[in-house]
């Protein structure tokens, strides 16, 4: 019987160290020192198809890197770093979202047939010889012990079997979508605008403009070049809106004040009428005030 005991102590051996393996190498960081590119590594990247964010090349990939770096220097960990892009995008954004249905079940087997193989194992590796080498009687507790060890063994087999037989007949899993572009370009956008990275959040506009040309876009990039300090292209990005909305109140809103930073004397009329447009916006109290009294408009 030495032999058995031996060959299932083998088993054992090998079914931990597989396990332990496994543990290791989902725990390990795939960013080695880097933190950024461990984080990133387990983003998805919305723009492209199976790359992660640490490899993406896209606008928006370098800006969820800049925004993990942002949260790094900070303080946070991996794990509520995680948790932020989730609350976000949606668990699918990340590499390896959480296992469900099958797939859960897929990762639970191994767990029990080696919790189940444990236990037999204890059952059966009990002392079967006395201290003379003679082998012991069969008792009662003997054959249990074997019985329990072959009704597990066909159990867990029977476990994992139907589980692969399930599997199998259910179609395989699709590969979860990447969250949609355009959102996360803006929600970025918005979130680099709280922190007053008003230059990489016109970036991202411009890159949800190219697959939703919407003015409502146009206006937010608008006000981010406004306020990044590049009053050109915010006018050329205001008239572009003007041009199908004349009395667009954000368009000539965000129009005046591109204005007004350059010195043109166009800037007062812009805003006139604005407050002829729009007299209870938000702006109005500040734009009435900023208003000079008299016929001259001598700018800021």
């Amino acid at each position: 019987m030495r032999w058995r005991r031996a060959l299932v102590a083998l088993v054992l051996v090998t079914l931990a160290a597989a396990a332990g393996a496994a543990l290791a190498r989902s725990a390990g960081d795939p960013g080695g020192q880097d933190p950024v590119r461990a984080v990133s590594a387990e983003l998805r990247c919305p723009a492209c198809q199976g790359e992660s964010v640490a490899d993406s090349r896209s606008p928006i990939a370098a800006a969820m890197r800049q925004v993990v770096a942002d949260q790094v220097a900070q303080g946070r960990d991996a794990t509520e770093i995680r948790r932020w892009f989730v609350q976000r995008y949606g668990a699918d954004v990340l590499t390896d979202p959480p296992a469900r249905g099958v797939r859960l079940l897929l990762w639970g087997v191994p767990v029990l047939a080696l919790l189940a193989g444990g236990y037999a194992a204890l059952r059966t590796l009990r002392p079967g010889a006395s201290r003379t080498g003679s082998a012991a009687p069969r008792t009662p507790d003997a054959r249990a012990a074997r019985w329990a060890w072959r009704v597990v063994s066909v159990g867990v087999l029977a476990l994992v079997a139907s589980v692969a037989i399930v599997a199998n007949r259910l179609d395989p899993p699709a590969r979860p979508a990447p969250a949609d572009p355009v959102a996360v370009a803006l929600q970025l956008a918005h979130d680099l605008e709280t922190q007053d990275r008003y230059d990489v959040a016109a970036q991202m506009y411009q890159e949800a403009l190219r697959d939703r040309p919407d003015d409502a876009v146009r206006l937010r990039l608008a006000f981010a070049l406004l306020r990044a300090g590049d009053g050109a292209a915010a006018q050329r990005t205001a008239r572009d809106v003007l041009a199908r909305e004349p009395d667009s109140p954000d368009g000539l809103l965000v129009l005046g004040l591109a204005q007004r930073d350059s010195r043109s004397v166009e800037a007062e009329d812009t805003l006139r009428h604005f407050l002829t447009v729009a007299p209870a916006h938000p702006a109005a109290a500040e734009i009435r005030r900023l208003l000079p009294t008299g016929r001259e408009f001598t700018g800021r």
